[in-house]
């Protein structure tokens, strides 16, 4: 699951892992752009589900459980042309069946650029 695909075509960083948090960075460089020259809404729920879906598989006993996303979704609240962004999952709620996940994107000057929430299933391994 860790595996880098979409992660690595968009520069998706992880560069730290806390006791109930996880954070990125992620470049607003051509792969992330829209055509207007802005961060495209779909890298900004790309880099928040990616982060999020880690969290909780951090948080699964591996061995017995598989993780699914079942519901994303974000607001956008400020445009951002250049740079870098941040993101920060940090879990709402940690069941043995359902996570919710809270995700804050942030600039580089840590204005908040985008909200997420994202909510995963988890299920009996096959």
């Amino acid at each position: 699951m860790l595996g880098t695909g979409l992660m690595e075509h968009l520069g998706i960083r992880i560069t730290t892992i806390g006791e109930d948090w996880i954070a990125a960075t992620m470049p607003v460089d051509p792969r992330t752009r829209q055509p207007a020259g802005l961060l495209h809404g779909g890298a900004s729920v790309a880099l928040a589900e990616s982060i999020g879906s880690i969290g909780a598989y951090l948080c699964i006993d591996r061995s017995r459980y598989e993780l699914v996303g079942t519901e994303i979704n974000a607001s956008h609240l400020r445009a951002v042309q250049a740079g870098h962004v941040t993101g920060t999952a940090r879990p709402l709620r940690v069941g043995r069946r359902q996570h919710v996940w809270q995700i804050d994107i942030t600039d580089e000057q840590q204005r908040l650029t985008c909200v997420s929430r994202l909510t995963m299933a988890i299920l009996d391994k096959r």
